[in-house]
C-alpha cells in the first residue's frame, strides 16, 4: 500500500524541535513536542519577572494572554468574544455545567467512549442522572442512537469530537440534532481534535467546545480553550466562577458580581502564565505552517501507518471507514506496556492504553519515522 505524503516543505519544521533530533516521536496525542520558540518564550517570561517583577502582570502579561485568545479564535474560525482561557478542560466543564438548571431538566447524556472527564462532572451530583450512549463495536457511536437517549429531560448532552482510545471521529450533526430538538445544551470536548483535525465550533453546531494546547497544538499542559457560542452566553450564570470572570475585574468589587459580557465570565482564576508562554509559541508555528496543510498531512501520515500496521499483520482498533480515523492509532498487543518500553529503548516515543500499543504521529513526523516504528514493534 503506497500513500503519498503531501506536504514535504512542512519537514523543514522537524528543526524546531529538539526531541526529533534524537527521538522517534510518536506519541502527539499525550503531549505535543515542545518547539525551541516556546522555550524562547518561556525565557522571556522568565526574564520579565526577573526585571519587571508583579508590573509585568499589567505591561506585558495580559497582553499575552489576549495574543492566545486572539490566536485560538482564529484557528477555530471564532469570535474573540466566544473564546476564553481555563486551567483544564475539567474546569471549563465545570464552569459551564454550573450555570445549567438542573431542577427541571436532571439528566446528562454522554458516550459510553467518551473520556472520563465528561463522566466524573455530573456523576459527583446526586441530582444529575448520567445516560450513556453505548458503542456496539467498541470503536465509535452509531451518530442515530443519540435520538434514543436524548429527551425532554435531558440538560446537557455532552461528548467528544475524537474518541481518545479509538481515534474516531464523530459525525456530530445528528447528536447536534438531537440535543437541538430537545432544547439542550450542546457541548463538544474537542481535546483529541483540535490540531489535527480542522476546529469550527459553530459550524458543527456546538454551543461550548473545549480544547487545550497539551496535544496536537504543541503548547504543554496547564491550559485549556473554551468556545462558547456568543448567543448562548448571555445564558448562562456559572457559579463556579473567579475574578477573572468579573466585568472591570480590576476594580475589585467583593460587594457584587457583574459578568462579563463575553466567554471570559467562565474564566476561573489567574491563568498559568507560563503555559500561556509556551502555548502561544506552539499556535505561532501552527499558523506559520498553515493548519489545512497541517491536517492533511496528519491524515496521510495516519494512513500510511494503518496500511504498515495491516499489511505486517497487526490488529488494529480504527474506524473501517478512513474518513472517520484520525491521527490516534491502536495496535493490540499482548504486553502493551512492556513493548512501549522497549520501544523507549530504541528511542522510538509512543503510548499504551488498556492492551493496545498507541501510535499519533503530527505534522512533524516522516513515512521514515512510520516504517522504523512498525519494524521496531515487529521485533519486539
Amino acid at each position: 500500500m503506497s500513500i503519498v505524503i503531501p506536504h514535504a516543505e512542512l519537514e523543514g519544521f522537524r528543526r524546531e524541535f529538539p526531541i526529533l533530533q534524537t527521538r522517534t516521536y510518536l506519541n502527539s496525542c499525550s503531549l505535543g513536542a515542545l518547539s525551541n520558540r516556546s522555550m524562547g518564550y518561556l525565557g522571556e517570561y522568565q526574564a520579565l519577572w526577573n526585571t519587571m517583577g508583579a508590573s509585568a502582570w499589567y505591561e506585558l502579561w495580559m497582553g499575552r494572554i489576549g495574543n492566545v485568545l486572539d490566536q485560538v479564535a482564529t484557528l477555530w474560525h471564532a469570535r474573540r468574544s466566544e473564546v476564553a482561557l481555563s486551567p483544564s478542560v475539567s474546569a471549563a466543564v465545570a464552569a459551564v455545567a454550573s450555570a445549567v438548571d438542573y431542577s427541571k431538566r436532571n439528566k446528562v447524556v454522554v458516550a459510553d467512549l467518551d473520556f472520563p472527564t465528561l463522566v466524573y462532572q455530573w456523576l459527583a451530583r446526586n441530582d444529575v442522572e448520567v445516560v450513556r450512549v453505548p458503542s456496539d463495536d467498541g470503536v465509535g457511536v452509531d451518530p442515530a442512537r443519540w435520538a434514543e437517549y436524548v429527551d425532554e429531560r435531558t440538560a446537557i448532552v455532552a461528548t467528544s469530537h475524537v474518541f481518545y482510545g479509538t481515534g474516531y471521529v464523530q459525525d456530530l450533526a445528528p447528536i447536534r440534532d438531537a440535543a437541538r430538538a430537545a432544547g439542550a445544551l450542546f457541548l463538544v470536548d474537542g481535546y483529541q481534535a483540535a490540531g489535527q483535525i480542522d476546529v469550527n465550533p459553530r459550524e458543527i453546531g456546538a454551543d461550548v467546545y473545549v480544547a487545550g494546547p497539551l496535544k496536537w497544538l504543541l503548547g504543554g499542559p496547564g491550559l485549556a480553550f473554551l468556545w462558547v457560542a456568543e448567543e448562548v452566553i448571555p445564558t448562562l450564570r456559572p457559579t463556579v466562577t473567579s475574578w477573572f470572570g468579573a466585568a472591570n475585574q480590576f476594580a475589585f468589587r467583593a460587594d457584587e458580581l457583574e459578568y462579563r459580557d463575553d466567554a471570559g465570565r467562565f474564566s476561573l482564576g489567574t491563568p498559568a502564565i507560563p503555559t500561556v508562554y509556551t502555548a502561544l509559541g506552539g499556535l505561532e508555528i501552527f499558523a506559520q505552517a498553515g493548519p489545512p496543510r497541517i491536517y492533511e498531512r496528519v491524515k496521510a501520515l495516519t494512513e500510511d501507518l494503518v496500511g504498515r500496521l495491516s499489511d505486517g499483520g497487526f490488529e488494529l482498533k480504527a474506524a473501517r471507514e478512513p474518513a472517520r480515523r484520525s491521527g490516534i492509532i491502536l495496535v493490540r498487543h499482548a504486553d502493551a506496556p512492556g513493548a512501549v518500553q522497549r520501544l523507549a529503548l530504541r528511542n522510538i516515543v509512543v503510548d499504551h492504553r488498556a492492551g493496545y500499543v498507541r501510535v499519533s504521529p503530527h505534522f512533524y513526523n516522516t513515512v521514515a519515522e512510520n516504517e522504523a516504528f512498525v519494524a521496531a514493534l515487529r521485533e519486539v
